[in-house]
């Protein structure tokens, strides 16, 4: 074996090895930015704009009909809350999931998102669920416990 064949296995050697760990480095790279990225939050049914029903198909309004009614806001009466029920404010930025009972296992129900306001009825025995009820609907179920700030009203 001559001098030039030794230097020529390894030179091949060494891009051999060289386009194994780049390949390996790139594709491990490709891999970790894609399991490293937050994922879109989740769309529950109950967060999608519902139409209006006062909208009628096909029929015009004037302007000034239809600046009066939105001009004024329609304040609907205040629900009283029940003994030792409080308001809160989800405070963990992708929102919570509402389940039908205390605990991970149970059924999912709904969801509610980030700083919607709810109305915490009650903790449970381990003090790890709470069960509320949405502000503005009558929704309720269990979420878990430590995802909300009390609001002092």
């Amino acid at each position: 074996m001559s001098l030039s064949g030794i230097a020529q296995f390894l030179i091949g050697f060494t891009i051999g090895v060289a386009l194994l760990v780049g390949g390996g480095v790139g594709a491990g790279y490709y891999f970790w930015t894609k399991l490293s990225a937050v994922p879109s939050r989740p769309t529950f049914s109950e967060e999608k704009p519902k139409p209006s029903p006062t909208a009628k198909k096909g029929g015009s309004t004037t302007a000034s009909n239809s600046q009066s009614k939105s001009s004024t806001p329609i304040k609907l009466p205040a629900k009283e809350l029940p003994p030792g029920a409080y308001k809160a404010r989800i405070n963990w930025a992708e929102g919570l999931i509402l389940r039908d009972a205390s605990g991970p296992d149970a059924a999912r129900i709904g969801g509610v998102a980030f700083k919607q306001e709810v109305i915490v009825l009650q903790e449970s025995d381990d003090q790890k669920w709470q069960k509320v009820r949405v502000a503005d609907g009558d929704q309720e179920g269990w979420i878990k416990a430590g995802n909300i700030e009390r609001i002092n009203e």
